[in-house]
């Protein structure tokens, strides 16, 4: 048994928690919408067409916020295709899934879906093929009360009451070839900051995201945020990141790494919002929103394969494996890691598209692997992250620098070597100080760890739950017919013995200790 300790003070404290760490989202991508959280006729629809039993599902993960309707689909999207009368709402071919969009869902039905989901809407603008007259005049239709022409619309759609959105991304990837009307830094940066300039005269209350880099290995990433911040600096209020992780290799070790290749894509961010600050010297500090991150590689040769332009097709469908929530697990710990810095963070996506939850269309709804993890960090890990000092056993890999698809395909991958911690862990406070929970990834393919965490200038705690994910097989997965082949149970061995906590965390395990003052 190998052995690994940390060491938590109340006194060292990273930040507190951002709610909207823990969002997701849903675009018009395969059956996220249609057969997914929308579904008339379905047998658990409600009178609007939601699915109740993913709305069961979504509720029990306490989303805090949905980004919606895009993704690479919004770079193309008129939003004034969505709303008013279905039989009058028009078809459009979508260029960026190949795909044929019938609008018979839109804004005011995700509105009315998010109120019933228990969350909040978080609304991306097409700045690709459109630009900031359709972006002011949305917000104007979401937001305003009434007396102007796009919100009386509203009203006469059906629609009252102000959906009072408050959370906006300007545009999406907009740096990417693959993204409809993909943009410079400095077209970018113009057209942002005109559409953020003319939001926030319709609405002074809305927070704005801006496009950062798509990934870390794309040719202009820094120079990009360096030179699309210094247009917007004083506009907005985030900047977005993105990562997806694959394991086509078929290498645990590598795979599991790969968490740390996301907390170098942080600090890096980071590293150049701060420059842009001291260039500019100003006194505001710009926080990430990191709205898209998950595991994705599954379904990419099927995908590929997939007769262009059907209706909702069953695209980017990837059935996840126990390794994947493990990965996954180890992501939520990184975004915790960086609660000082990562405000916004959304699991890409909620439903059937790369999600924690599958439907049958028709028929029924289950978790995937990756909801357990994510649903746990939702639950305990809300309140005061604390820094921890780690001391654990590692192992070295060969690993992959590139950060998406799209560079592995123009063989931009680059090759290193590092040295990654078997253990992967850090501490949550509540808000109340009540509650302590400590989320611990173990990494190793042979060995239980003895873990020990010092607990300095904490009272006495007790632990009232050591939650294990754990398998023997790798690549199980939860299906309709078996939705609980890879689930957690409550039979952790965690105990206090005076101020320390000491555990035995089995060989590739995520963990949840939660521990309750006495």
């Amino acid at each position: 048994m190998a052995t690994a300790t940390m060491i938590l003070d109340q006194a060292y404290r990273i930040g507190d928690v951002d709610d909207r760490l823990f969002g997701s989202f849903i675009e018009h991508l395969g059956r996220a919408v249609y057969g997914g959280i929308y579904e008339p006729g379905h047998p658990e629809a409600d009178d609007d067409g939601f699915r109740q039993d993913v709305l069961a599902l979504v509720k029990a993960l306490h989303v805090p916020i949905v980004r919606y309707p895009g993704g690479n689909f919004v770079s193309g999207y008129n939003w004034e295709d969505g709303v008013g009368p279905k039989d009058q709402r028009p078809r459009r071919l979508d260029l960026a899934w190949k795909t044929v969009e019938t609008n018979q869902f839109g804004a005011n039905e995700f509105a009315s879906w998010a109120k019933k989901a228990q969350t909040k809407v978080m609304m991306a603008v097409n700045l690709g093929t459109r630009g900031p007259d359709a972006a002011r005049n949305f917000v104007e239709y979401c937001n305003h009360p009434g007396g102007s022409y796009y919100s009386d619309l509203r009203r006469e759609h059906g629609y009252e009451e102000p959906h009072n959105i408050k959370l906006w991304c300007l545009g999406n990837e907009m740096d990417g070839p693959w993204q409809m009307c993909q943009k410079t830094a400095h077209e970018y940066g113009r057209i942002a900051y005109e559409a953020a300039k003319m939001m926030r005269w319709v609405d002074p209350s809305i927070e704005l995201v801006l496009c950062g880099s798509s990934n870390m290995e794309m040719p202009t990433f820094a120079e990009w945020e360096a030179t699309v911040l210094e247009y917007a600096y004083d506009l907005v209020d985030y900047l977005s990141i993105h990562v997806y992780y694959n394991n086509f290799a078929n290498d645990i070790e590598s795979f599991l790494a790969k968490s740390v290749d996301m907390d170098q894509f942080i600090r890096s961010v980071v590293a150049v919002c701060d420059y842009v600050k001291a260039k500019t010297r100003r006194d505001k500090t710009i926080y990430l929103s990191f709205d898209e991150w998950n595991v994705w590689f599954h379904t990419r040769e099927t995908d590929r394969k997939m007769p262009p332009w059907q209706i909702a097709p069953p695209l980017l469908e990837d059935h996840y494996t126990f390794e994947d929530a493990l990965l996954v697990g180890a992501m939520l710990i990184t975004l915790l890691r960086h609660a000082d810095r990562v405000k916004i963070a959304c699991l890409a996506q909620l439903v059937n598209v790369i999600a924690p939850i599958m439907t049958e269309t028709g028929g029924r709804a289950w978790r995937q692997t990756i909801y357990y993890p994510f649903l746990h960090a939702s639950l305990y890990g809300r309140g005061t992250v604390l820094q921890p000092a780690i001391t654990a056993p590692t192992y070295t890999v060969a690993y992959n620098r590139s950060l998406s698809w799209w560079n592995q395909e123009l063989g931009l991958e680059k090759i290193g070597h590092r040295e990654i911690p078997v253990l992967e862990a850090i501490g949550v406070l509540s808000k109340d100080q009540q509650e302590l929970t400590i989320f611990a990834v173990n990494k190793d393919q042979q060995n239980t760890l003895d873990f020990t965490c010092d607990l300095r200038g904490f009272g006495a705690y007790t632990v009232s739950e050591h939650l294990v994910l754990e398998h023997a097989d790798l690549k199980a997965t939860n299906t309709a017919d078996n939705p609980d082949c890879v689930k957690p149970h409550n039979n952790g061995d965690a105990a206090v013995q005076g101020t320390t906590i000491k555990a035995s965390l089995p060989k590739l395990s995520w963990n949840v200790i939660r521990l309750t003052a006495k």
